[in-house]
């Protein structure tokens, strides 16, 4: 009777959907008015957060944003590209999957690229292995192991980021971005380690024609920002048509589990800050030195979270290069189901709530379809509070 009575009351509790979904920031599309592109390619990079991940860690999340984009039909295999670096190619730098998503009739694409850089930390995270050994792990009851093991997995990530793994971290984005705007999905040569160079011909070409977007989660987002200003501000001299053409483009990041003022305590200031009208706005008289025509941060942060956080007013000001021209839309949403525990007070799992992004149905749409057009899902604009914002 007493687990009877248990079970119906967290079905009670689960029958009405009540979770949190509020948007503050300007209209945007998503991904999906870009699947038309005629003279080039929709090409999306996910880059991971914390944790040991392997490739393919993605794939729940491709196959339930493929079927809000209304793309049935995928390649029958995943195309890899072990990365390394063109100073030390002995070097590990994480893997490069790419997947092909087309539309039934064959006239849209989105080419899914997936970096796994999780390689470059699992050595130096050896030093911890110990911890999880037999030997110790007994001791703990089983929820504090498979907390401390979940621990063990992804604190060191941060701190291992901020000391000498950070540049060949930041080289292996490098490497998946100059791959993404390189690469179509003929020309790919699968399995083999190689090296991708921002001077190859037809770099340019594709950067001009082809769109681009960004999914990351908690740190991957830190790596996603400073990598995005490591390849404009370490490209030589003489590459000054792909500094022209970069300049040109709109590279929207899709940030779940958002971390950016946690991760910028052990930052250095940018070279260039608050002065985003002199670089962003037509008519600045540091316009022509911008680094993108405009970045727009799509921040999603569930409260219950413990590791993500909201952007807040005057950080991009402060803490962004004003160079990339970065606009924030913030989405306060409830990805982890929130549930009274018998009136002792509400409560809703952390791990769920900072790893459930990638499922939710809520944010697959917004990533999609965005938010203030015709073609927002039904379900956001039904469930999602809106309040746009003005400059």
């Amino acid at each position: 009777m007493g687990k009877g009575m248990v079970e119906a009351f967290f079905e009670k509790q689960d029958a009405v959907d009540t979770r949190v979904c509020e948007i503050w920031g300007k209209a945007f599309d998503g991904l999906a008015p870009f699947l038309d592109n005629r003279h080039g390619k929709m090409k999306v990079l996910m880059v991971h957060g914390v944790g040991d991940h392997l490739p393919g860690y993605s794939t729940q999340f491709v196959e339930k944003l493929a079927a809000e984009l209304d793309l049935p039909v995928m390649s029958a295999l995943k195309k890899n590209i072990p990365l390394t670096s063109n100073h030390d190619t002995s070097k590990n730098l994480g893997n490069l999957s790419v997947v092909r998503l087309l539309s039934k009739d064959r006239s849209k694409e989105l080419m899914f690229y997936e970096l796994t850089w999780s390689a470059i930390t699992a050595e130096k995270k050896e030093v911890l292995a110990y911890d999880n050994s037999g030997e110790y792990a007994f001791r703990r009851a089983e929820i504090n192991n498979l907390m401390k093991q979940f621990s063990n997995s992804t604190g060191p990530d941060p701190i291992i980021y901020l000391g000498e793994s950070r540049d060949d971290i930041l080289v292996s984005f490098g490497q998946a971005f100059c791959w993404m705007i390189k690469s179509d999905w003929q020309t790919i040569s699968e399995g083999k380690a190689q090296v991708c160079s921002f001077n190859d011909d037809g770099l340019i070409k594709n950067l001009v024609v082809d769109q681009y977007a960004f999914v990351s989660h908690s740190l991957g987002s830190r790596i996603t920002i400073d990598g995005l200003q490591r390849i404009a501000t370490r490209i030589d001299r003489r590459d000054v048509d792909f500094k022209e053409a970069l300049k040109h483009k709109k590279l929207p990041i899709y940030m779940m589990s958002n971390q950016l003022p946690l991760l910028q305590l052990g930052e250095k200031m940018p070279e260039v800050s608050n002065q985003k009208p002199s670089y962003c706005l037509p008519g600045g008289d540091k316009y022509e030195q911008r680094i993108l025509a405009n970045t727009p941060i799509i921040a999603f942060s569930d409260p219950n979270d413990l590791l993500s956080y909201a952007i807040p007013q005057g950080f991009v000001e402060k803490y962004l290069d004003s160079r990339l021209c970065t606009e924030v839309t913030n989405i306060n949403i409830n990805v982890a189901k929130i549930i009274n525990a018998f009136n002792f007070g509400k409560v809703a799992n952390p791990l769920e709530a900072h790893v459930g992004y990638g499922t939710d149905d809520r944010v697959i749409a917004l990533i999609a379809k965005g938010i203030g057009n015709i073609r927002a899902s039904k379900m956001v604009n039904e469930r999602c509070r809106w309040v746009e914002t003005i400059d």
